[in-house]
């Protein structure tokens, strides 16, 4: 068994297809079958079912193998990078997972900053919901999270990145662009529109610590959507500062009373075991954001 091979299985589990997989690695469909094929008979166990209904699948000796095998590569990445800094460069992979907020508005600052210094350094970002980048970083397909954390999953390693507020958002003529403030109960009857990613659990604790149930009409998980949603009159928003930065025509904010936050945290699944690059990730993005922990923004 070799650093190859390892690569090769988890390359299939990541594209779940042997030609794709192939591919990539520059390896033909059969090259592929019979490396597979190699491996199962040194190990004397079938790590991989290739059917017509389900594709290609591991089985579950072949999922905990599999687990082992990031694990290792991760420290072969580790190794390269020692090597590497040691000789006077710097390099390795950096995989990011991300939802798609924080994708556009961190990632491209982050990544610009580090390859002025370091041009080396290879980034790789994998976007989705929250709930699956806290699943990817615990199972090791990614090395570094943007998370917004909920108290269920303690077991990741966080760091403060950025605090934003919760607003209110609404047309401009609706009767609640009036105020200047909006409290928990001028929201009572009125439908609300909430962003499901990141954003629903503190909207909820707001409401919850007024002592008020509110009516949600819709839950979404697309900030642009709700926005949209908004401005066609059929709802009102509970967004958080980032997703409300570009607001459409005739679309306002309106701050909270009491105000609201939310936080957004780098993860990792072990600081001791993340790589050279991974660290310098996580110290470069905290420095560029390190004055953004109580931001505001100014409304007119």
């Amino acid at each position: 068994m070799n650093r190859g091979l390892m690569q090769l299985i988890v390359k299939i589990s990541d594209t779940r297809n042997f030609t794709k997989a192939g591919k990539e690695l520059y390896m033909t469909q059969p090259a592929v079958s019979r490396a597979v094929a190699a491996l199962e008979a040194e190990l004397g166990v079938k790590l991989i079912a290739r059917d017509r209904r389900y594709g290609v699948h591991f089985t579950d000796i072949g999922e905990r193998i599999l687990g082992f095998f990031k694990e290792i590569l991760t420290y072969f990445e580790r190794i390269d990078q020692e090597i590497a800094r040691e000789k006077g460069l710097d390099t390795g992979i950096v995989r990011i997972g991300v939802f798609p907020l924080a994708s556009s508005y961190f990632i491209p600052k982050i990544i610009s900053s580090i390859a002025e210094k370091y041009p080396k350094i290879e980034f790789t970002l994998h976007e989705g919901t929250i709930a699956e980048i806290k699943e990817r970083l615990e199972s090791r397909e990614v090395d570094v999270g943007l998370i917004v954390p909920s108290g269920h999953h303690d077991e990741l390693i966080t760091f403060p990145l950025y605090r934003e507020e919760i607003y209110m958002v609404c047309k401009e003529n609706h009767p609640l662009a009036a105020k200047s403030v909006i409290q928990a109960g001028d929201l009572m009857g009125q439908p609300l529109i909430i962003c499901k990613s990141g954003c629903k659990p503190p909207v909820m604790d707001w409401f919850e610590q007024s002592g008020i149930q509110p009516q949600i009409k819709y839950v979404l998980n697309n900030y642009m959507t709700t926005l949209n949603m908004v401005q066609e009159g059929l709802g009102i928003g509970i967004m958080s500062e980032l997703s409300t930065m570009n607001l459409p025509t005739n679309v306002i904010l309106r701050k909270l009373d009491p105000k609201w936050h939310r936080e957004i945290h780098l993860a990792v699944s072990s600081l001791k075991d993340s790589s050279i690059a991974v660290q310098l990730f996580i110290r470069t993005a905290l420095q560029l954001f390190e004055s953004r922990s109580g931001s505001e923004l100014n409304l007119q």
